[in-house]
């Protein structure tokens, strides 16, 4: 009886799994667009997991060293943004950019401060329009350039992009944290 019901739960698993594969995007490169592909479903989960929280949910603190929710979400969105100008443009935020890009990088007391009262729509919207220009420019880039060099050697444009990705994997695990402390 036991080998009957392990064989059902490897039988029944295994389709369930098939699904989750990583594809190149189409409309990219081999590598690019595997590296899209997995953009897409970190920000799609992150997404998923934030989209219908309320103000409170999304402004929760749980401590007075944490982040919130919202600061989080525009913090992946200015990470995102910096690197799309340090490997498309080789630098990082200048001084006449809206000054609430480095607030979200930076995160912690200021962003605890400034990054408050706004509707989660409204920081999903940042990081929708700044992942609609990270996947416009990347269209516009091939795999040898995705192996290339940064401008200051410090890294190659996968690294850069592998990194954004990692990020945000990291948050989607500090935002499920706060999801699963919240007050019912």
């Amino acid at each position: 009886m036991k080998k009957l019901i392990f064989l059902l739960i490897v039988c029944t698993a295994i389709p369930t799994h098939a699904q989750y594969t990583i594809e190149p995007t189409k409309g990219y490169s081999q590598e690019i667009g595997t590296m899209v592909s997995m953009l897409q479903d970190l920000k799609n989960r992150v997404t998923q997991s934030v989209s219908t929280l309320n103000q409170e949910q999304t402004d929760f603190l749980l401590d007075e060293k944490a982040n919130r929710i919202g600061a989080m979400i525009l913090h992946l969105a200015a990470t995102e943004k910096y690197y799309q100008l340090y490997t498309f443009e080789n630098h990082g935020f200048t001084d006449d950019m809206p000054k609430f890009w480095e607030t979200a990088l930076s995160l912690g007391e200021p962003a605890r401060k400034k990054v408050i009262n706004k509707p989660i729509s409204y920081y999903l919207k940042i990081w929708d329009d700044v992942r609609t220009e990270t996947l416009r420019l990347l269209k516009t880039k091939d795999d040898t350039w995705f192996a290339s060099k940064t401008q200051d050697g410090s890294m190659n444009n996968h690294w850069a992009w592998y990194h954004v990705m990692e990020h945000q994997a990291n948050h989607m695990g500090q935002i499920r944290l706060l999801l699963s402390r919240m007050p019912k």
